[in-house]
């Protein structure tokens, strides 16, 4: 009787909450309590204590140059024990952000990484490399998500900017954000991540065949070897 009425009670309090709106101002409590209470709505961010609810998401614009980065990561992970690829997960970062990058990847934070799971399940703390898909430079991902995610410690950050057809590759030296430019072959190397190679003409052509081929010589590299017996030496150590 007793379960019925505190479920009956929760309920009711969720019933009675505002639905989330773009604008919004909120703590990082209440814009979780919203969004829970909208178990319809899929995607919703929480930047610098701002709601945004991004659009419906069109095939090309994002979700297949999204479909291809998750492609990417994915073989990287598949290949290195350790560490873990997310699609869309929703980020803990400090008491105003709470943003839902399009993917992330990660080093476990068994193995020595810098975030870690909640124990309801969600990523707390900052991934070492996240990726965007935007429309354009004009989008908040190059503002104020690049702000949040800079001063909270994201490693490499990556955003492709679908209509200008060009791909920014961030990486964090002394506090501030480094753009990267791709070697003589038209390849970048992740500086955390060794092995993940990316042929960036070839992912802005969605030639996948290509992109794959290259990051697959990245996991066959010397200096992914070394970061996979890095790691393991980390997971043993910790186990210890």
């Amino acid at each position: 009787m007793m379960v019925k009425k505190l479920s009956y009670l929760q309920s009711s309090s969720t019933q009675n909450l505002p639905p989330l709106e773009s604008g919004d101002r909120l703590t990082r409590y209440e814009f979780e309590r919203r969004y829970h209470a909208m178990p319809h709505l899929k995607k919703a961010e929480l930047i610098e204590g701002v709601v945004y609810l991004p659009s419906p998401l069109r095939f090309e614009p994002h979700a297949r140059p999204h479909g291809h980065l998750i492609t990417w990561l994915g073989i990287y992970e598949a290949f290195t024990p350790g560490v873990m690829m997310g699609d869309n997960p929703t980020v803990r970062l400090d008491l105003d952000n709470e943003p839902q990058p399009d993917a992330v990847l990660l080093i476990d934070a068994a193995a020595g990484g810098q975030s870690r799971l909640s124990n309801d399940g969600y990523i707390e703390g900052a991934p070492e490399l996240i990726a965007e898909v935007a429309a354009s430079s004009a989008a908040y991902d190059l503002y104020d998500k690049k702000t949040v995610y800079r001063r909270n410690g994201v490693q490499e950050y990556i955003v492709w900017q679908v209509l200008d057809q060009k791909i920014d590759w961030f990486v964090l030296q002394d506090g501030e954000y480094i753009l990267q430019q791709p070697d003589a072959t038209g390849i970048i190397q992740s500086k955390v991540f060794p092995g993940l190679w990316l042929a960036v003409e070839s992912l802005l052509a969605s030639d996948m065949a290509r992109v794959l081929a290259v990051v697959q010589e990245g996991l066959h590299s010397s200096v992914h070897a070394a970061f996979v017996e890095e790691l393991k030496q980390s997971l043993s150590d910790r186990q210890l």
